[in-house]
């Protein structure tokens, strides 16, 4: 899967590795790991996100720093490489300086519908997350060197996309890799999971009950809708950050398909993210609205107001639920 990858990384010396926009511990992890494997294979790498890294994931930084791009710092680069997203307006300041002055780009990624705008691309939509390739490029082309700090940068982006290895992403592959990696990098899981989970702060609690209490339930309690709004951050001393797993709690509820968090926290209209623990494709449902994802995890935007984009949203959903239902009675 890797040769040609490794072959074209190469015939380059600075390379830049541009992780997503509001980050994730997929992105992030990826984007340490590779970092660290281009710097032990003899290249000069640099790390750059446009958002600050959330608090539960900082510690990753220790093993490689991550920075804002600039100008200055995208153009001493002579390849980029993109993680973890598939088009360019994903990575921010990346598409404004790759149209200014491009250069060779590289991806490597696991969400469907790849943009052809790279490149080389290393697209996998069947694979559990961006960690996972990046394991199997250290498995392909010298897997001792995947020290401690390393496999806990793998491990941790493998248990924050699988939602601690519990999503039908999951594959025999998946699991082998975790296990390879706690053996590799001679770790209990606890030291990864208790650093990404069990650390929320007092405001980001107080947040998640504002949060919770406005959840609402459509379409005969199947689909669950809450909300974030900038006037909660205000009140509980947060940021956008602190919002990491919210909808996970709507969609935990009994009899719920899909779930909706719907953060309105400036004038730059409604960001979403959607969930889906059935069979609605939560992908095709954020395409609708000019996002997209995998089928049970996606994001999309609104312009907004609040109200329109609950109510947007709704049909959306809605339509797909009851045609799914309407598929289910014919098959009967």
């Amino acid at each position: 899967m890797f040769k040609e990858f490794i072959k074209n990384v190469k015939k380059h010396h600075r390379i830049g590795v541009y992780s997503h926009i509001r980050p994730d511990g997929d992105c992030i992890g990826a984007q340490v790991a590779l970092c660290i494997w281009l710097q032990k294979n003899g290249f000069e790498p640099v790390a750059f996100n446009d958002d600050d890294i959330a608090e539960n994931l900082v510690w990753l930084t220790n093993y490689f720093p991550i920075e804002k791009a600039t100008k200055e710092s995208v153009e001493a680069c002579d390849l980029l490489i993109v993680l973890d997203g598939n088009a360019p307006h994903r990575f921010g300041s990346y598409k404004k300086f790759q149209e200014a002055d491009p250069r060779p780009v590289f991806m490597i990624d696991h969400h469907p519908n790849p943009e052809d705008a790279f490149d080389l691309s290393i697209s996998v939509d069947d694979a559990s997350s961006t960690c996972e390739l990046i394991y199997n490029l250290y498995k392909e082309h010298d897997i001792s060197q995947i020290d401690e700090n390393v496999a806990k940068a793998l491990y941790t982006g493998l248990i924050t996309d699988t939602g601690s290895l519990q999503y039908d992403s999951v594959k025999p592959q998946t699991m082998h890799a975790a296990a390879h990696l706690l053996e590799l990098g001679d770790f209990r899981p606890n030291l990864v999971a208790e650093r990404v989970f069990s650390n929320q702060t007092l405001p980001q609690l107080k947040l998640l009950s504002l949060s919770l209490s406005t959840i609402q339930l459509f379409e005969n309690n199947q689909i669950a809708v809450m909300t974030v709004t900038k006037k909660m951050l205000d009140e509980t001393g947060t940021t956008n950050a602190d919002t990491g797993g919210f909808v996970s709690y709507a969609l935990s509820i009994t009899g719920i398909k899909a779930a909706v968090l719907l953060k309105d926290l400036d004038d730059d209209g409604i960001k979403m993210s959607l969930r889906s623990k059935s069979d609605v494709d939560v992908n095709k449902w954020a395409r609708e609205l000019g996002g997209g994802g995998h089928k049970k995890a996606a994001g999309a935007w609104h312009k907004g107001p609040l109200e329109a984009a609950i109510k947007e949203t709704v049909e959306i959903g809605s339509k797909q639920i009851q045609k799914l239902e309407l598929e289910e009675q014919t098959t009967l």
